[in-house]
């Protein structure tokens, strides 16, 4: 199979991190986790070859930005294992969320925080975090106004462990929070959901990150249109969108490529 694309993956500021990253970047839960999880059929994990296989996808269309988290299984632990040239990638992990025995809990103490971050470190192989999220339990104003975790992601940051630090929200008011506190927020946004538009607004306004989840409904929605009704957001630096097979996963590139109309 060719891996050759002709036409790459524009690149956008991630606010004012520094970071410039693809406009789509690879979402990683189905690398390593398949329980609990919101999508219309069942998958199995990807072996390593076809996860090499995606990689290198990923690498010759221009993409550059990877999705992780501890919450998402053996999925840092893989990428650890597989990625390579490690500079020429955009790595994205959080903190807070744990999956153990097919349950999430949640901790947001400053602790833990570190001991994430530090074990993150350990299982990609890396000594330093392009950007690193607040994996939110759904209550994001209380989080962000406890300080803690926050506090702890900049001591992170201030150590060089981490470039930048930003929040993966589920609440608007959560949202427009996070922007005063971090570098990045990460939304939902889709045509069937479009109440985050005055956070993606107040982010463009204020030049802060904005990264988009769940761009399809969880597999529910139409690849192109989604893609077009977000691209046309000023503001978004990036939509995260899963893929272990290399078909879907070309599919999303090209139809990234168009909906972006290189911008």
């Amino acid at each position: 199979m060719s891996t050759s694309f002709s036409a790459h993956l524009p690149r956008r500021a991630l606010g004012s991190t520094g970071l410039e990253v693809s406009c789509l970047g690879l979402g990683t839960v189905k690398f390593g986790r398949n329980q609990g999880v919101k999508y219309p059929q069942s998958f199995q994990l990807p072996d390593d070859a076809r996860v090499r296989e995606v990689l290198a996808l990923c690498r010759d269309a221009g993409m550059n930005l990877i999705d992780t988290a501890p919450a998402y299984g053996s999925s840092e632990e893989r990428l650890g294992a597989l990625l390579t040239q490690r500079q020429d990638w955009v790595i994205c992990s959080k903190v807070g969320e744990e999956f153990t025995d097919g349950v999430s809990h949640f901790d947001f103490t400053a602790g833990h925080v570190r001991r994430s971050v530090e074990r993150s470190l350990r299982r990609l192989r890396t000594d330093y975090l392009d950007l690193v999220l607040i994996h939110s339990d759904g209550d994001d104003e209380a989080i962000l106004r406890r300080g803690e975790c926050v506090e702890a992601l900049q001591r992170c940051r201030e150590a060089g462990l981490v470039r930048a630090i930003g929040m993966s929200t589920k609440t608007v008011a959560g949202g427009l929070l996070a922007l005063a506190h971090t570098d990045v927020v990460m939304v939902t946004l889709n045509p069937a959901s479009t109440d985050v538009l005055p956070v993606i607004a107040q982010a463009h306004a204020q030049h802060k990150g904005v990264l988009i989840k769940k761009a399809l409904n969880s597999g529910h929605g139409d690849v192109e249109s989604s893609l077009e009704f977000i691209f046309r957001q000023d503001g978004v630096s990036a939509v995260i969108i899963g893929s272990i097979t290399p078909a879907h996963l070309r599919d999303n590139i090209e139809a990234a490529v168009r909906a972006s109309g290189g911008r």
